[in-house]
């Protein structure tokens, strides 16, 4: 056997591989969207499920398992390109399929992104990989913004009324807020910064859950009582796969594997640490023992405060804001379990 014989010789490059490519960062890329995927499926499917009363365990998870499929196929139809490609509006763009094969092979570009850098140069968002990796990569990050806003209504909604809404909302909402800050839109012109989700997911899944939770109306006044989770260690488990899927979520932000997607990943899980450990603290300051509960709600405090600047901060600043993030929000939740109220059963109130 020749042990000289290679695959390509030091003059030709393999069929799939095109000079533009980066493999590593590549490579970075779907492996962080299989991240942030896996904090939806199975992630949220798990923990909404067992955070719930039993009696809605199945409702619950199926509207995460419904949503990210449903999200999938809107998306490489006409979203993706709504949010990401030429501009129809300031705060859209024009719809079209992500389907074919020619599309998807090319270097992956954001058309609209093109800005001055000097007096005489310009750049656009091109990164070292080709359309198919963009195009799913922001698929997972629409669909758990449409799974973060189900936890709004949890125990609430009905599954035909979800079904529908599911790709109302992503058509008319979510395209406008992720063109018009990352799509090359009219806020990321203004120079608005949004490093990973902070407003395209976080605060417009938010707000968004908010007003679905008042118009849908409150809970059964049984479920308003006492709505204890129904699987605490799966609830841990659902949270642990959200927490580790978090490092692709904002890893993957910068489009490539380089210095500011490790920050990013040492930050965000520095952050969750800090402000689980705070938050457990103060449970056993305030209330004499710590509790899971508590620590999964420290958790997600620290994921989604350092959402918005994983990859432009220093780590010593990340956790100064995570302690004033946990301690303002702790006596919020105390407010509200003292008064009896939880988040929800004061929006049903209003």
């Amino acid at each position: 056997m020749d042990t000289n014989q290679i695959a390509y010789t030091a003059n030709e490059r393999a069929p799939a591989v095109p000079q533009w490519l980066n493999k590593g960062d590549n490579a970075w890329q779907m492996t962080a969207s299989t991240l942030v995927g896996i904090q939806s499926m199975p992630g949220l499917v798990i923990l909404y499920a067992s955070i719930v009363k039993k009696k809605w365990a199945v409702n619950s998870a199926f509207m995460a398992l419904y949503a990210f499929a449903a999200v999938l196929i809107c998306w490489v139809l006409v979203c993706y390109r709504m949010a990401f490609g030429d501009e129809l509006l300031p705060f859209w763009g024009k719809g079209a399929p992500a389907l074919g094969q020619k599309y998807l092979v090319i270097r992956a570009r954001v058309p609209e992104s093109r800005h001055r850098v000097t007096t005489d140069r310009y750049e656009t968002t091109e990164p070292f990989f080709p359309m198919a990796s963009l195009v799913y990569f922001q698929f997972t990050f629409a669909a758990i913004t449409l799974i973060l806003l189900a936890g709004s209504v949890l125990g609430r909604m009905n599954i035909k009324a979800w079904m529908a809404f599911v790709p109302l909302w992503l058509i008319f909402s979510y395209t406008v807020g992720a063109f018009s800050l990352w799509g090359g839109g009219f806020l990321y012109h203004w120079g608005v910064i949004d490093y990973s989700g902070g407003y395209v997911i976080h605060l417009s899944s938010g707000i968004a859950g908010l007003t679905a939770a008042y118009w849908v109306g409150p809970r059964l006044k049984s479920d308003r009582e006492r709505f204890p989770p129904n699987n605490v260690l799966l609830m841990l488990a659902g949270a642990g796969l959200l927490w580790m899927g978090w490092s692709g979520f904002n890893g993957g932000a910068p489009y490539a594997a380089n210095i500011d997607s490790s920050i990013a990943v040492l930050n965000t899980n520095v952050c969750a640490a800090t402000s689980l450990l705070v938050w457990t603290s103060l449970d056993v300051v305030f209330f004499g023992k710590p509790s899971v509960i508590g620590a999964v709600q420290g958790m997600m405090t620290g994921l989604v405060c350092i959402t918005p600047g994983a990859g432009s901060i220093v780590i010593l600043y990340s956790t100064r804001n995570l302690r004033k993030k946990s301690l303002i929000m702790f006596p919020v939740s105390i407010l509200f379990e003292l008064l009896n109220f939880s988040l929800s059963t004061l929006i049903s109130r209003i």
